[in-house]
């Protein structure tokens, strides 16, 4: 007769992760092409979805920017749900395979449907329409999203390891955001006499590469010949029930672990930089380089770079630790934004070559506080497990950790309708063409500078609370 499974047990050993070794390269390549469906739904929408609103359908730019932000407070709501949900599915079934292949079939048809607003709706019907579809969308990617984040934790317990399946994830996350970001835009611009045929045919071509990636990358999800019990006290509701449980896990989650606080801190308010950059990427094209194809220039700019530096910062990690390298790739996101500022007064092309140095700096700061989150997962196994607690809440950390980067990147696109909205923009329909203020642009070219450059200054304070380094965890793991 087969023993009880020991139920103090990390996820990792139950999946029969290997303590330090490393990983296989289908393993490494199959997570990291999950990335293509993560990485083009976050970049995608952010780019074009406030002007698709604003310049096609119509919308205040207020409003716009509500209709991404409800999207997104949905989406920090129901992450820590399905944060619980993930640790339940690991518990009962061995694996968080299930959520993830549901994430893969809804989220490609949902992004399709935000985009097929029927023509001749009023701006608030479209508004309305845009806003159930995007919602769907949503929730669709947190279900894939959520336990993607959590794998990391159960596939290696290596310190260096972990920093090199995460590097290889973003790899791919900066060539989805290459693909999706400027090919996007290239694709509505083939219908230039119908943009809402374009943003259409645009979305089902975005669809196919976000199934293909997402489906890729659910198989790489462990496999327990035994389920690992949940937390000690969390009642796992039904699935799709929300539970006070999932909140008190994650507020548990927070209170419990200082560097999981300083870490994600830091990275929400980088979200918040680089989605208000994200989102003013069109708007700077249009108004500032006097350009709508130039956002194509420069998102090659920003993710060209990031793929050739991403295996730099890997081995900046591994000379001077995650957190040093992470700090050091903030920095020089910091000075790449503090040079933009003088596009205010001299707009032009020299902007692309700032563009590139954040480009460069931003595959640090994917891949190394990622890597830096199975850490902080480990490290809190461990201490549970001394106090006598057992089971796993990575998800529950994935959870708290996708809310809170959503909550960075919905705030960057609502910072920007804000800033359009006070510096006076003009809003327009399809076929319409407007002359926008002179604070109008100004606005659009210090929040796309000046704004993120402050943002990040205080990341990098933040993140000076975070002092988890390598030593703790071998300590931790030699103790175990």
């Amino acid at each position: 007769m087969d023993s009880a499974p020991d139920s103090s047990r990390t996820a990792a050993e139950a999946v029969g992760a290997p303590a330090a070794g490393r990983l296989p390269r289908g393993t490494v390549a199959r997570y990291a092409a999950g990335s293509l469906g993560t990485g083009g739904f976050a970049t995608l929408p952010g780019l074009v979805l406030v002007y698709y609103l604003t310049d096609s359908l119509g919308v205040a730019a207020l409003a716009a920017g509500a209709i991404v932000t409800v999207a997104k407070v949905w989406d920090v709501l129901i992450d820590p749900v399905i944060g619980g949900l993930s640790d339940r599915a690991l518990a009962l079934r061995g694996s968080r395979r299930g959520p993830m292949l549901l994430g893969a079939i809804g989220l490609p048809v949902a992004f399709v449907l935000t985009f097929a607003v029927p023509p001749g709706l009023a701006p608030w019907a479209s508004s309305l329409w845009v806003l159930v579809a995007f919602i769907a969308a949503a929730t669709f990617f947190s279900l894939f999203q959520v336990p993607y984040i959590a794998l990391p934790t159960e596939l290696t317990r290596g310190y260096d390891e972990r920093t090199r399946l995460l590097t290889w994830r973003v790899v791919v996350l900066t060539l989805a955001i290459l693909v999706f970001g400027a090919g996007g835009p290239e694709i509505r611009g083939l219908f230039p006499d119908n943009q809402p045929l374009g943003y259409l045919v645009m979305a089902i071509a975005a669809a196919v590469l976000l199934w293909a990636g997402l489906w890729i990358g659910s198989s790489v999800a462990p496999r327990s010949a035994a389920p690992i019990p949940a937390a000690p006290g969390f009642a796992a509701p039904r699935p799709g029930a929300f539970s006070p449980a999932h909140y008190r896990e994650g507020l548990a989650a927070l209170r419990e672990s200082q560097p999981f606080r300083a870490l994600l801190g830091a990275f929400m308010l980088q979200g918040l930089a680089t989605g208000l950059m994200l989102a003013g990427a069109q708007f700077v094209a249009t108004w500032v380089l006097r350009d709508e194809g130039a956002v194509t220039v420069l998102f090659i700019a920003l993710i060209a770079p990031a793929l050739l530096v991403a295996p730099v910062w890997r081995r900046i990690s591994d000379r001077i630790g995650k957190e040093r390298a992470f700090r050091l790739a903030s920095f020089v996101f910091l000075i790449a934004t503090a040079l933009l500022i003088g596009m205010t007064w001299a707009p032009g092309w020299w902007i692309v070559a700032p563009v590139a140095l954040a480009g460069a700096a931003y595959a640090g700061m994917q891949s190394l506080p990622m890597a830096m989150l199975p850490d902080v997962i480990s490290l809190d196994a461990r201490r549970r497990r001394e106090r006598g607690g057992r089971g796993e809440r990575a998800g529950i950390f994935g959870g708290v950790w996708t809310a809170g980067e959503t909550i960075g990147m919905a705030l960057g696109s609502t910072v920007l309708t804000v800033v359009l909205a006070i510096t006076g923009y003009v809003e327009s329909t399809a076929g319409v063409s407007v002359q926008q203020p002179g604070s109008a642009i100004s606005g659009i070219a210090l929040s796309f500078s000046l704004v993120p450059a402050l943002l990040m200054l205080l990341s990098l304070l933040v993140l000076g609370r975070y002092r988890l380094r390598r030593g703790d965890l071998e300590a931790s793991e030699a103790g175990a």
